[in-house]
């Protein structure tokens, strides 16, 4: 399914769709050039989930943040590791108990298991994007 968004709010939206349609043990993977909206496509997922888009930040210097929910929430930002790195940072611990959504899951693609929702997330013009997501309908 391919989505265009306008800016920033269609963006969120477009992740409170996907996001209302998740529960425990989906897993998330984003994808997308820095600054494609990636973080913003976090902020309307957690939003479903129930957790505040306020608190939801880049993770690249926490790596993973947890948040409380009715479902368990991981925010996980591969940013600032190799491949090397993710393999030894435990992830498939991340994998399954709740909701999960990985920015940058090119960096974990041997850590992921086939069984996920893939959106991809692509500069048109200005603040234009295409996203397209695979593995579920919104």
């Amino acid at each position: 399914m391919k989505l265009l968004s306008k800016n920033e709010t269609e963006t969120k939206d477009i992740g409170r769709r996907l996001g209302e349609k998740l529960g425990p043990g989906d897993i998330v993977c984003l994808y997308g050039e820095l600054g494609a909206g990636k973080t913003t496509m976090v902020k309307g997922i957690a939003s479903a989930l129930g957790i505040n888009e306020r608190d939801i930040t880049s993770a690249s210097f926490t790596i993973i943040a947890e948040y409380d929910a009715p479902v368990p929430f991981y925010h996980i930002d591969l940013y600032r590791l190799t491949p090397q790195e993710v393999v030894e940072l435990g992830l498939r611990d991340y994998l399954g108990g709740g909701v999960s959504v990985i920015e940058w899951a090119e960096k974990a693609e041997g850590e992921i298991p086939p069984e996920h929702i893939r959106v991809e997330l692509n500069y048109l013009d200005g603040d234009m994007r295409e996203i397209e997501i695979e593995g579920i309908e919104i």
